[in-house]
């Protein structure tokens, strides 16, 4: 497929973004994920699990899956800025939003939802977030993307897609409508941290 770029990028530009997957592979992504985390719930035996999305690109995905599931409790959103191991080095992110967890954790199953699982980093400040909540039964995790550089022994048990792409890119989420997923291409600088 070609590259397509959005009408903001400029020749010269210090970065470039290309649409890597449009809103129509993310729905059909979405359906497979579904089908796929039906599957396993039925497997375990968990029904009524609380479906909880990581902000922001998170939320996005599991208010998708939670409403084709038909998911009875209110979606849970977790904010892990304050949680994050790098919040020293980084400092407060812009848009710090509160946690939002309509029901208690103990003895529950929960289904995590983050968009982009790379270094492991983000979903383990979920799981602390979380644990600060209560003690959950389990915990499944499910992303709409993953890809190398793991930092941390953290993989997910629902994938949409799998990243294939070793080169200085970030892959984020765009939304909320319609969903779609950018590759972010970063000059290399020797004194920068790699893009996670």
């Amino acid at each position: 497929m070609p590259s397509r770029r959005p009408s903001s990028w400029k020749p010269g530009s210090v970065s470039k973004t290309d649409i890597w997957k449009d809103s129509a592979e993310i729905d059909a992504a979405i359906v497979r994920m579904t089908d796929a985390l039906r599957d396993l719930l039925a497997r375990r035996g968990i029904r009524d699990p609380l479906m909880i999305g990581i902000h922001t690109g998170g939320v996005w995905v599991a208010e998708r899956l939670q409403e084709r599931l038909g998911l009875a409790e209110p979606l849970g959103r977790l904010d892990i800025s304050f949680y994050r191991d790098d919040f020293t080095r980084i400092g407060l992110h812009p848009q710090v939003r509160p946690s939002d967890l309509p029901v208690g954790v103990d003895g529950r199953h929960l289904i995590l939802v983050d968009d982009v699982l790379q270094s492991g980093r983000t979903i383990r400040a979920g799981l602390n977030v979380l644990f600060d909540y209560g003690r959950p039964a389990s915990v499944i995790l499910v992303t709409l993307a993953e890809r190398g550089g793991r930092e941390l022994p953290i993989a997910a048990d629902i994938v949409g897609f799998h990243v294939h792409d070793e080169t200085q890119t970030q892959i984020k989420l765009s939304g909320s409508e319609p969903l779609r997923m950018l590759r972010v291409s970063v000059p290399i600088h020797p004194e920068a941290d790699p893009p996670h």
